[in-house]
């Protein structure tokens, strides 16, 4: 295989010296893997390669203009892209029914594991639903919230119940154009039945059925999901942590946590606090019990209880690669199968923990709501069983870590701002905050790791515009230092000044990527206290290092719900025109917000500025 220049391949030192232990070591990576996938399929990039039923394969090109069926390019694009987008929504508003469940047992007495901790949030989201809280019992509530949130999975209702939270002229662009979402499982279930050979065969009808199951992602299953861990596990408020492999020790058991759901992680981190679990760590030769975050669950875990992060999606491999793990333990989503193979190259065991995320060669230690607490142990007991077996010589932690603050709910937003939201808006109108940039996701290995997100960051930070963070960038811009308050200096003057005065970073870290629902909903609180449309904002939304189903969902409720979003590489869609225009352009006309594709991060930052710039003198500021 070609040697690569590591300095291509990801701006981090940490990520640099563990690519080269691989390389000496002889353990492949994602990047290695990348390199004997190229050239990928051009049918399967343009999105004309069509596999819904076996009269194909068919693929549209210069000796074919149609499938066996008759269908052409654009009607393959739009179908390939609206099952992607619904495997998006199918996989976080899953994320979203499982807290449903956990709630609804905690309210039913169902598990002694888990607890209400945040019994404010319960009643006052309760309330909003119009629940009937003064004078009841707080499981009695939890219960009818529960009710509430399962019909909004499925087919009975109209619409889903936090569209009480959007501002009323987005409700009307949703209603004039048939894209209201009604229940999740409803719009998931429809976006399969169109996308079948003889159903939907009219391409920008399926685009707007793809818009409209994605709002049913964001406005209910996603923002469900967020909604319930606060109430479970905390509602986030700022605190200190620290970022990249050098949270990680050489002399203490290290258990690393990754995926997406905290109903795992937060019993593993109760577990490791355990003074008999942690004598018997140090009966065994170990100073200790050190947990890490990987991807969401460590965004989880960090922003509620102040637990380091190891690394982003493309940092996964790396952590393991130095040899310091004794177990890593999963739940779902982002997980790279690869993680079994690297574990086997050292003394790494991998964890499974959800039935519809097992990997073969991975031990699976089922978790659900009634042994939550007797498993956490059991997985503990065995990192602490495997340090014994841990090769010193080979352990390699490549830097120190860097501190960062983390935890700006919505919530905690707020309190910070005297407790209304009036004085963002007065920031924003006096321009010191010329605009908001939610930048969220992931990486993708075609990009130079975290080159895109750091940089884009840091560009609109010295434009003045506050930047939110969610999901794989806040580890990036966590080791980038712009996750302090000292990070101040690097924004613009405005910026400075209001960050200062308030003592928070220029970027906010607000959670996992199922928080990309703080960031609907504080763009809705922001519009309705204007009186104004979401699409009428100087906001935007980026994902610059996206690879998911999950990511382009987001992508798509965030434009459907009026949000200019960018993206550092184009799906899978560029093999019809009319599926092409109606993204980067036709969108636009019909919900006031559109796609832009830009894998330079700092024309992206250009692009995103004059968008800012635009709706602040349409609104007269």
């Amino acid at each position: 295989m070609e040697k690569r220049n590591l300095d291509d391949l990801t701006i981090w030192e940490d990520a640099k010296k563990m690519l080269a232990k691989a390389e000496r070591e002889g353990i492949e990576t994602a990047w290695d893997r990348l390199q004997q996938q190229t050239p990928h399929c051009a049918f399967g990039e343009k999105g004309v390669c069509c596999r819904l039923c076996v009269m194909g394969p068919c693929r549209i090109g210069k000796k074919a203009s149609r499938g066996v069926c008759g269908a052409d390019a654009d009607v393959i694009v739009a179908r390939n892209f609206g099952r992607f987008v619904c495997g998006g929504a199918a996989g976080h508003s899953d994320h979203g029914r499982d807290c449903i469940e956990a709630l609804h047992a905690v309210a039913t007495g169902k598990t002694k594991d888990y607890t209400i901790k945040d019994e404010a949030k319960l009643f006052r989201i309760a309330a909003e639903l119009g629940i009937q809280t003064e004078g009841r019992a707080v499981l009695h509530v939890a219960k009818d919230l529960t009710d509430i949130f399962f019909e909004d999975f499925g087919s009975r209702k109209d619409q889903v119940s936090f569209l009480c939270r959007v501002p009323e002229k987005r409700k009307e662009i949703w209603k004039n154009l048939g894209i209201t979402p009604r229940g999740v499982d409803r719009e998931i279930a429809e976006m399969m039945h169109r996308t079948h050979m003889g159903c939907d065969n009219d391409a920008p009808n399926t685009m707007l059925h793809a818009a409209r199951t994605c709002l049913a992602d964001g406005w209910a299953g996603s923002m469900i999901a967020t909604e319930i861990s606060d109430i479970l596990f905390g509602t986030p408020s700022p605190r200190k942590a620290k970022v990249n492999l050098g949270v990680l020790k050489d002399d203490e058991i290290n258990i690393l946590v990754h995926g997406h759901n905290p109903i795992v992680s937060e019993k593993i981190l109760e577990a490791v606090n355990d003074p008999e679990l942690i004598a018997l760590a140090q009966e065994k030769g170990a100073k200790g019990i050190n947990l890490a975050g990987l991807c969401c669950t460590g965004n989880e875990l960090m922003m509620r209880q102040g637990i380091p992060m190891a690394g982003n999606h493309l940092m996964t491999e790396l952590a393991l690669v130095t040899g310091a793990i004794e177990i890593i333990i999963v739940d779902y989503q982002c997980i790279m199968p690869s993680l079994v193979q690297i574990g086997k190259c050292f003394h790494t065991k991998m964890i499974t923990t959800a039935d519809k995320a097992k990997f073969t060669g991975a031990e699976h230690v089922r978790f659900d709501m009634h042994n939550g607490m007797e498993q956490a142990r059991k997985v503990v007991k065995m990192a602490i069983d495997r340090y014994a077996m841990r090769d010193q010589s080979r352990v390699e932690i490549p830097v120190e870590p860097v501190d960062i603050t983390t935890g700006f709910s919505n919530e905690a937003i707020i309190e910070a701002l005297g407790g209304s939201i009036t004085p963002l808006i007065d920031a924003i109108k006096t321009g010191k905050i010329r605009g908001i940039v939610g930048i969220v996701g992931c990486n993708n290995p075609k990009l130079k790791h975290d080159h895109c997100n750091v940089n884009l960051a840091r560009e609109l930070i010295k434009k003045d515009i506050l930047v939110l963070a969610t999901g794989c960038v806040t580890t990036a811009l966590g080791k980038a230092e712009m996750l302090m308050p000292e990070s101040i200096s690097q924004a613009g003057p405005g910026l400075q000044e209001i960050c200062g005065a308030l003592g928070v970073p220029p970027v906010l870290h607000v959670g996992s990527c199922v928080d990309n629902a703080r960031i609907l909903q504080a763009c809705a609180l922001i519009a309705n206290e204007l009186g104004v449309d979401i699409s009428d904002l100087p906001v935007a939304a980026s994902s610059p290092e996206w690879y998911s189903e999950k990511a382009a969902a987001i992508g798509t409720y965030a434009v459907a719900s009026g949000i200019y979003t960018h993206l550092g590489l184009p799906p899978n869609i560029l093999g019809s025109e009319t599926v092409t225009g109606l993204a980067l352009q036709g969108l636009n006309d019909l919900v006031g917000a559109c796609f832009v594709v830009e894998p330079d991060p700092f024309k992206a930052a250009e692009l995103i500025d004059q968008r800012i710039i635009a709706k602040r003198q349409a609104l007269g500021i």
